[in-house]
């Protein structure tokens, strides 16, 4: 028997899938999200075959008005956002409005519920909004009664039971404990089409507290993948739980079966609000 198939130009052979490509989008001035994110890049280049670029806010964390290379949103197959109270100018966010508008892929943390900050009156100030739309949270802080329940609170962390086959939820603990302290999104967020994963409760708050949801799935009006979750806090990567979530929910934004290569050693302190040197 001829192995004629042996013969056929390389040409002819169907080209290897090019792997995902995830674009981290960072900016928050207090969690460290410029650093404990570009470690879980790095992990998702060497241990899951992703290939990311990682962009933050210039001069540093505190550097409000500019994240250069905002262009790469243009091939990206997943947008990772950990923002906070940016003014970029309308340029960048064209970038930024052009990849929800394609509907694919989102992934939030945090403080990207009051992403942008611009002051009323501003031309831009609708984009103060953009985690509604974008992410099923709240519509900037203090909106909709958006506000946590004090730093020096942590949150026990709980699988919802209707949740708990959720592919996001795989290897997650059904309960553990997380340094970031609570926020408030409910009643009104996530939206009601959302499906809540994982509940938090506070411990030690500073006022009364009810229970509120720290993770959840959603398909935006644009029809893309969403996933949120207000944990984020540098302390909260030291937990499995929290990276196994986020490693889940990156399979799951791209339609892909969730794996596990075991867990990121990562050591960040909290730094908190820390001014620029002028």
């Amino acid at each position: 028997m001829k192995l004629w198939w042996l013969l056929l130009p390389l040409a002819l052979w169907p080209a290897a899938a090019a792997p995902p490509h995830i674009v981290f989008v960072l900016g928050d001035h207090e969690y460290s999200g410029e650093v404990t994110l570009p470690l879980m890049a790095r992990e998702l280049e060497q241990k899951y075959g992703f290939r990311c670029t990682v962009l933050k806010s210039a001069p540093d964390q505190n550097g409000e008005t500019d994240i250069p290379g905002l262009e790469a949103l243009q091939r990206a197959d997943l947008a990772v956002f950990y923002l906070r109270w940016r003014r970029l100018p309308a340029g960048q966010l064209e970038h930024i409005d052009s990849y929800v508008k394609s509907g694919k892929p989102l992934l939030g943390l945090r403080t990207t519920s009051h992403s942008f900050n611009y002051p009323k009156g501003d031309p831009l100030e609708s984009w103060n909004r953009w985690a509604a739309t974008a992410f099923g949270a709240p519509p900037g802080w203090g909106a909709d009664g958006h506000t946590h329940f004090g730093h020096r609170a942590s949150t026990d962390v709980s699988v919802i039971p209707a949740a708990r086959n959720h592919p996001v939820l795989k290897g997650v603990q059904q309960e553990f404990h997380v340094r970031s302290w609570l926020y408030r999104v409910g009643p009104k967020w996530p939206p009601a089409d959302a499906a809540q994963l994982l509940m938090g409760t506070a411990v030690d708050p500073d006022k009364p507290a009810e229970p509120n949801p720290v993770a959840w799935t959603w398909r935006n009006s644009f029809g893309a993948r969403v996933f949120f979750t207000t944990m984020g806090h540098p302390e909260d990567f030291q937990v499995e739980s929290f990276q196994r979530l986020l490693v889940n929910a990156i399979h799951w934004t791209l339609q892909q079966k969730p794996r596990w290569r075991g867990p990121v050693p990562i050591q960040v302190p909290y730094r908190g609000m820390v001014k620029t040197a002028p």
